[in-house]
């Protein structure tokens, strides 16, 4: 029998997942991680960890299967929160469930369990793994999960073919309502718990509140840019090479105030991303302001009025040398290759046709199609077909 450890969360994914491994045959242990309790942070008595923690418990108890608790608040704090904060402060958008992933669930929890005899790691994630063997080594394969509603690949798109190969993911080979159904048949306490929203951590609260504890508030102007601004409408120069066009397709735009009007104020342009457009409170335009830029250095915000605004779109993007990770290593490209792939800019986003374009110093991604806020900081995942081959951060 081999011993899995499964991350329990308290919710119905998790649960399932447990029974799954058990009916199989696995020697299954039950861990809850428990990642936040700062109680300077003014959200613990909405912080709902003790509630999953007993959940997991009562889950546990349920399946017959050992539990315990492991405290990773202070791994949790350093590598996740710190630098979200980090990232908000330069007026990037960080994804702290890609980081979850790769630097909690899969390294720190993962040291854990292997210290406690596990042979293999299982989540409740809706993705699939399989193996394909080429010059007899074996090679792991991070695959899209069935129910294309709820395919969680793109938060697992940082990890290693050493973490992958003692991964399990025993949902996702099913669809949401199946794993529900599963769990009440179980009688599960958790069948019918509605999904966890917010971060992977602190629970039910909105993520402005939670970076206006560390990120101090400073009031600052927000300028909106016509659809016909003058910048829009700049010839297209000449160019030497498809490298200099990716460049200049990818280019963030500088914007200054005199490019617009100013249209009200803001507390903090580290508080925003592109493509926001709720909580501008900004009224009188025909149709909604998107924001279209953010400046941390001067604290302006860049706004454009609706969903086709010229400001939001880009044909490229650019992950640094260092960003670029390869879940195939035996993929990746060499310096001026490229590649065909389906590509997602953000969770939940439709896969979008681009080529992978390689360079001595990083990689461009250049879309069939202008793409609407592509925002820094956030993750570019790659795939072909519903193999998940490699991802990076976007610079």
């Amino acid at each position: 029998m081999k011993r899995v450890v499964v991350g329990l969360s308290g919710g119905v994914d998790s649960s399932v997942a447990a029974y799954l491994l058990k009916e199989q045959g696995y020697e299954v242990i039950g861990l809850f991680m428990k990642n936040w309790h700062d109680d300077s942070v003014t959200i613990s008595d909405e912080c709902p960890w003790l509630e999953d923690s007993n959940d997991a418990l009562l889950v546990a108890e349920k399946l017959g299967i050992p539990f315990q608790t492991v405290d990773l608040s202070e791994e949790y704090k350093e590598r996740i929160v710190d630098y979200m904060f980090n990232e908000y402060e330069k007026g990037r958008t960080p994804n702290p469930d890609v980081l979850c992933n790769r630097e909690i669930k899969f390294d720190v929890f993962m040291k854990i369990a292997l210290s406690l005899g596990a042979d293999y790691v299982a989540t409740g994630h809706y993705c699939r793994k399989g193996t394909i063997e080429e010059d007899g080594k074996k090679i792991y394969r991070l695959l899209a999960g069935v129910d294309t509603n709820k395919d969680q690949s793109y938060f697992l798109c940082q990890l290693s073919q050493e973490q992958l190969s003692k991964a399990l993911f025993p949902i996702g080979e099913l669809t949401k309502p199946q794993v529900r159904e599963i769990a009440a048949k179980m009688e599960l306490v958790t069948a019918e718990k509605k999904d966890s929203q917010g971060l992977c951590f602190i629970g039910k609260v909105r993520l402005p509140e939670f970076l206006q504890q560390q990120l101090k508030p400073k009031e600052g102007t927000i300028y909106e840019i016509a659809t016909d601004a003058a910048l829009y409408n700049a010839e297209t120069p000449q160019f030497a090479s498809v490298k200099e066009q990716l460049a200049y397709e990818a280019e963030t735009k500088a914007y200054t105030p005199q490019m617009g009007k100013a249209v009200g104020k803001h507390q903090g342009a580290h508080y925003y991303t592109i493509g926001q457009r709720k909580g501008l409170n900004v009224g009188g335009t025909k149709e909604p302001l998107f924001i279209i830029a953010t400046d941390v250095e001067t604290n302006a915000i860049y706004t454009g009025q609706g969903s086709t605004h010229p400001g939001l779109f880009k044909k490229a993007l650019y992950i640094q040398e260092s960003e670029i990770h390869w879940v195939r290593e035996d993929m990746q490209l060499k310096d001026g290759e490229t590649m065909e792939a389906m590509v997602r800019i953000r969770y939940r986003q439709a896969l979008k046709k681009a080529t992978l374009h390689k360079f001595d110093n990083g990689m461009y991604i250049e879309f069939e199609e202008p793409q609407s806020a592509i925002t820094e900081g956030q993750f570019a995942a790659w795939y072909i077909g519903d193999e998940l081959i490699g991802s990076g951060v976007i610079s």
